[in-house]
């Protein structure tokens, strides 16, 4: 009998920017906690971020730092490997052999291509072309599980679509599939958190709280978040509040019960819960900042762990375009 293959997950990450709470709570402490779970693969997604970022330098800094902040916050690349996209090339190889079978409408129903035109980004054929990567990203290392928010389930159903065509194309004389067809898992709740302004988080939206900021920078971003204008005498909404629901991430049950009370019974202005959000946030990412200054110190240690999980994708990697390859006739 056989033992039984342990699930591999797949998550990535663009470098576009520096790591912000969102980003923690949204995808890098649920990824974190999958390399419990299974083998579980992370990646630099540096070839997605060439639809946006044109400077070289800003591209290689990114890059860097996204590693380091993800094992600065817990990931174990002996568990699960960490590496650049960029750093397995199989990846622009299959992203061509899928492309030739996935039609053009298709790829026209792309919400996320939509939107981004929608807000001004230009059309470039490699943001059309950004499910097909995706696609190859997911099925060059066998992914059994994508974790991904709500926004991005769409490209997991369009990764099933292509992987389904080369396998009715392809897979007929192999008889059985040429490549896995990988499943979504929704996030939970934590997906989205909340901006300073009370939208989703982001660094489009400039409302961002950053994870490593300067600690004078974060507390001034956390006064800033916004409220309405009832008196500090009065009762508050706690439910409504992105102050709470940004004190919710970091607090224990009792902590969150408290303040709702407080929230309710009025007598506390805005300004004096603001400073206890920074009070917990500062508290909560201590260990984390001093785990960052660590790895700083060790001059190497990054780039290290950055080339050992590109050998060890590549060899993954290495045996499913071999696949593929003899699949199609190459």
């Amino acid at each position: 009998m056989t033992d039984k293959k342990p699930l591999r997950i797949l998550s990535g990450i663009q470098p576009t920017g520096i790591l912000h709470i969102g980003n923690y709570f949204g995808m890098m402490r649920p990824s974190i906690a999958l390399q419990n779970e299974g083998e579980a693969f992370y990646f630099i997604a540096d070839y997605h971020a060439l639809t946006s970022i044109r400077d070289p330098k800003v591209l290689r800094e990114n890059s860097y730092r996204v590693a380091l902040d993800f094992l600065a916050c817990g990931l174990d690349p002996e568990k699960g490997p960490l590496f650049r996209q960029s750093d397995v090339p199989r990846v622009t190889e299959l992203t061509w052999i899928l492309s030739a079978v996935t039609p053009v409408s298709r790829l026209e129903l792309a919400h996320s291509y939509k939107d981004k035109i929608a807000r001004g980004i230009p059309a470039s054929a490699g943001l059309f072309n950004y499910p097909v990567l995706m696609a190859a990203d997911i099925l060059i290392y066998d992914s059994d599980v994508v974790p991904v928010g709500k926004d991005q389930k769409q490209h997991i159903e369009i990764t099933r679509d292509i992987a389904a065509r080369i396998n009715e194309v392809f897979g007929s004389a192999r008889g059985e599939p040429v490549l896995k067809l990988p499943e979504a898992r929704i996030q939970p709740a934590t997906e989205v958190v909340p901006g300073l302004d009370g939208q989703k988080m982001s660094k489009s939206y400039g409302n961002t709280v950053d994870i490593f900021g300067d600690e004078k920078e974060i507390r001034k971003r956390v006064m800033s978040v916004v409220t309405d204008s009832k008196p500090v005498e009065a009762p508050k909404d706690a439910g409504s509040s992105t102050i709470f629901q940004l004190y919710s991430l970091f607090a224990s049950d009792q902590e969150k019960e408290e303040m709702r009370q407080r929230f309710e019974k009025g007598g506390t202005g805005y300004g004096d819960f603001k400073k206890e959000l920074f009070g917990k946030l500062w508290e909560f990412f201590a260990p984390m900042r001093k785990r960052r200054e660590e790895l700083l110190a060790d001059k190497g240690y990054v780039d290290e762990v950055l080339a050992r999980g590109a050998e060890r994708a590549n060899a993954v990697a290495d045996t499913v375009i071999k696949r593929v390859r003899n699949a199609v006739g190459l």
